[in-house]
């Protein structure tokens, strides 16, 4: 079996820009995350709101690699970055008083990947 070929010039951009920061700011954060975006999508992680409820912290933020999906509850506020999140992941996530953000503004806004905590 060959290697498989990314078509999604947006999810291509942002393996590149991440493996980028993760050379500049020396966090390795950054370049697990891209790595495991460059998997086949079948092998991502799909994380559901009761796994990440059971997992984190009141206002800490979470990374989810992959597609957050809105099984469960959540029951405390946290900021979760991932690629993408179902519609009723994210409304689930704004009742409880969290927010989804997209992994680009994440990265942007803390480069070095400090006090992240990746479910998936």
């Amino acid at each position: 079996m060959g290697t498989t070929v990314k078509t999604n010039p947006s999810l291509n951009r942002l393996i590149e820009e991440l493996k980028a920061l993760s050379r500049e700011h020396g966090a390795p954060l950054w370049r697990d995350v891209a790595r495991r975006l460059e998997r086949r999508r079948q092998h991502w992680s799909e994380v559901n709101l009761s796994r990440v409820s059971r997992t984190a912290k009141e206002g800490e933020t979470v990374l989810v690699p992959g597609v957050l999906l809105g099984s469960g509850e959540l029951t405390k506020p946290v900021t979760i970055a991932t690629y993408r999140a179902s519609s009723g992941a994210r409304a689930k996530v704004a009742k409880a008083g969290g927010t989804v953000v997209g992994l680009r503004d994440l990265a942007a806004s803390n480069p070095k990947g400090s006090g992240v905590r990746i479910v998936g």
